[in-house]
């Protein structure tokens, strides 16, 4: 977790991520974030082949793949395998058969929507649909939830420039912070999360209030909530 915390782009948040999903002995995974917009272009993190990844992207795949598809349409985990590739007909299947020339056949998929109503999806993926797969990913599902919900965090801060509220501009650190206040973390668990004591994270907490001139830290997660930023 204090790598994700640490990752300053796209390569380190994905190399990051591998390292994770090899503790739990899952040794692919792939992040997807829809855009707000319909036009807008995805987000995809991943340690997948890189061929794939951009044939999947260029191909806009993310329309038709049942494993998005599914992921969409409710919050709940699930476990998937070849059985799926016929949920959206003759175009899923296509998904399903080019992915598996890339060693992707069955998985487990994290849905996620956030406070903003921005969905992504963390997928664990696997070459075999073997039960040990399956064993390890139902063993350590609150986990990998857990950190699916962090990564999202992590990337929407990382790769969001703006860190803009009402005209003040906030520190990467103060925004990290005031985002996880905002998840209805306490200051120990902030710091936690990143890795530093718990006066450092209320110090920062303490610079949000002092900019955006208010006097709790309810109001400045008020302030985020109506900012076009916020990940809460």
């Amino acid at each position: 977790m204090e790598r994700l915390s640490e990752s300053v782009d796209e390569a380190d948040l994905s190399s990051a991520m591998a390292d994770v999903a090899s503790g739990f002995d899952l040794l692919a995974f792939a992040y997807l974030s829809l855009p707000p917009r319909p036009n807008g272009k995805p987000t995809l993190i991943s340690n997948y082949p890189a061929p794939w990844t951009a044939h999947y992207l260029a191909n806009r795949y993310q329309s038709v793949d049942p494993v998005i598809v599914r992921a969409r349409g409710g919050g709940c985990t699930f476990q998937w395998g070849s059985d799926l590739s016929g949920a959206e007909g003759a175009s899923g299947v296509q998904v399903f058969e080019e992915a598996a020339q890339f060693g992707i056949c069955c998985g487990v998929t994290f849905p996620i929507i956030d406070g903003r109503g921005n969905f992504a999806a963390m997928t664990f993926a696997g070459e075999k649909p073997v039960p040990a797969f399956f064993r390890a990913a139902e063993r350590y599902e609150e986990g990998l939830s857990y950190i699916a919900t962090c990564f999202h965090v992590f990337v929407r801060r990382k790769l969001t420039a703006n860190r803009m509220i009402n005209g003040v501009l906030l520190t990467p650190r103060e925004y990290e912070c005031l985002q996880w206040a905002a998840q209805g973390k306490s200051d120990w668990e902030i710091g936690c999360i990143l890795g530093i004591t718990q006066r450092t994270a209320a110090f920062h907490l303490g610079n949000v209030r002092r900019k955006l001139g208010v006097t709790t830290t309810r109001q400045a997660i008020g302030r985020l909530a109506r900012s076009d930023f916020s990940v809460h």
